[in-house]
C-alpha cells in the first residue's frame, strides 16, 4: 500500500482552485451518504443542496474534475466517490501522527473517521513521561524525544498538533524538521512555517465567537423589528453620519482581531 511520504494529491498540477478543494469533502461527505443508501444517481441540485452550495458552483466544480453528469439522469454517485477520493489523495494510505494527548488528542485519537477516508493513525506523541506506554483508541502513547524516529520509521508526512499554544510551534519545528509538510494544528496559535509545508488551523473558540456574532446581530435584529427602532448602539453611529457597519476609521470591524 502507498504511503503519504510518497504520493502527492495532483490537485495542484490539474490546477484546481484552491476554493474547489475545500469543497471537495463536502461533496464527498454528501455522496458518501448516498451511497450508502445505495442511490445510483444525483442531480446537481440535490447534490449541491446536501453539500450546501449552489448548483452551478457544483457544476463548475466538478468541471474542473471533467465531470459533466448526464442530462436527465445527473451524476453516477459511486463514479463521482471515486474520482473525487482520488483527487483528495484518499485512495492511497496516509500514516498521521498526533502530538499531544490531552483530552483533545485522545479523543481525535479515538474519531472513527480517520480510517474510512484514507487516514492512519500512526502514532501518539505526548512530551509527558507519564503517558509513556498508555493505550489510548488502542496505540501505545510515545514520548516526544522519540518524534523524528517515529516520522521516518512511518513514513510520515502530515502531523496534528494538539498541544497547548506555548508548545506548539517548538513541535511543529521538529515535524518539519524531521519531514513532515502537512500539519492540522489545533493549538490556539498561528503557526510559523517555511515553503513547501501546508498548514490547516482549527480553533474551536474562534468559531464559537464568530458564531456568538451572528446571534448576538440576530438578537440585534428581533429587537429592532420588534419595536420599529434601530439598537441603540446603531442609532447613534448613524445619527454621527457613520456607516452602521463601520469602525471609527471607515473600515469594517473584523470579527476577530488578528
Amino acid at each position: 500500500m502507498a504511503t503519504g511520504r510518497t504520493h502527492r494529491p495532483a490537485t495542484r498540477s490539474r490546477g484546481i482552485p484552491e476554493a474547489t478543494v475545500a469543497r471537495l469533502p463536502l461533496y464527498l461527505r454528501a455522496l458518501t451518504a448516498l451511497s450508502e443508501r445505495s442511490v445510483p444517481t444525483v442531480s446537481s441540485e440535490e447534490l449541491a443542496a446536501a453539500a450546501g452550495v449552489n448548483s452551478a458552483k457544483l457544476r463548475k466544480d466538478f468541471s474542473y474534475l471533467g465531470s459533466y453528469g448526464t442530462r436527465g439522469v445527473g451524476y453516477d454517485v459511486e463514479y463521482l466517490v471515486y474520482q473525487i477520493s482520488r483527487e483528495l489523495g484518499l485512495t492511497q494510505d496516509w500514516p498521521v501522527v498526533i502530538v499531544g494527548i490531552g483530552n483533545l488528542g485522545a479523543a481525535l485519537a479515538n474519531y472513527g473517521g480517520f480510517a474510512s477516508r484514507g487516514f492512519r493513525v500512526a502514532a501518539l506523541i505526548d512530551a509527558d513521561p507519564a503517558m509513556a506506554g498508555k493505550p489510548v483508541a488502542g496505540i501505545p502513547v510515545q514520548h516526544t524525544d522519540d518524534l523524528e524516529k517515529i516520522i521516518k520509521d512511518n513514513g510520515v508526512s502530515i502531523g496534528v498538533i494538539a498541544t497547548p499554544a506555548g508548545a506548539a510551534q517548538q513541535v511543529c519545528d521538529r515535524l518539519v524538521a524531521a519531514g513532515v509538510t502537512s500539519i492540522l494544528n489545533f493549538a490556539p496559535t498561528v503557526l510559523s512555517v517555511p515553503d513547501g509545508v501546508d498548514v490547516r488551523k482549527v480553533d474551536l473558540s474562534i468559531e464559537l465567537q464568530i458564531l456568538a456574532f451572528h446571534e448576538q446581530r440576530k438578537a440585534g435584529e428581533e429587537t429592532a423589528a420588534g419595536d420599529g427602532a434601530l439598537p441603540a448602539a446603531t442609532a447613534r453611529r448613524v445619527a454621527a453620519g457613520d456607516d452602521a457597519d463601520q469602525g471609527p476609521d471607515g473600515d469594517v470591524p473584523a470579527v476577530m482581531p488578528a
